[in-house]
């Protein structure tokens, strides 16, 4: 094996140990809701893109700021959670790629096995 496939392999595997559970492809019906900066609650559905037992990937219309507080709620369940905006993706047609993580979930948030 040549010493940069090796470096490559490595790198790989040290990316792979940062996240935090299984991601699986999964089209959850969620609703946000934060507080805007004139005082006002914002609210907005949308479906999740990924979801993982520490939060979800989701493509959304509104301009959000990372470490931005939400509540996300799973309407299949109805279980809400504290939540952070965590990364900021590619600009879809639909609107922009969000990572959100959950604050302390419960592991079986999305009520499906993970």
């Amino acid at each position: 094996m040549t010493v940069k496939l090796r470096e490559l392999q490595e790198a790989g595997a040290r990316y792979g140990e940062k996240r935090r559970g299984r991601r699986m492809n999964s089209r959850v019906q969620i609703r946000l809701e934060w507080d805007k900066s004139d005082s006002e609650r914002e609210l907005v559905e949308a479906v999740t893109r990924t979801v993982n037992p520490y939060g979800c990937m989701v493509v959304l219309p509104n301009t959000l700021e990372l470490q931005q507080r939400l509540a996300l709620t799973n309407l299949a369940t109805d279980a809400s959670n504290a939540a952070v905006i965590v990364w900021r993706g590619n600009r879809q047609p639909e609107g922009w790629e969000y990572g959100i993580e959950l604050v302390a979930p419960d592991m079986d948030f999305w009520g499906i096995e993970l």
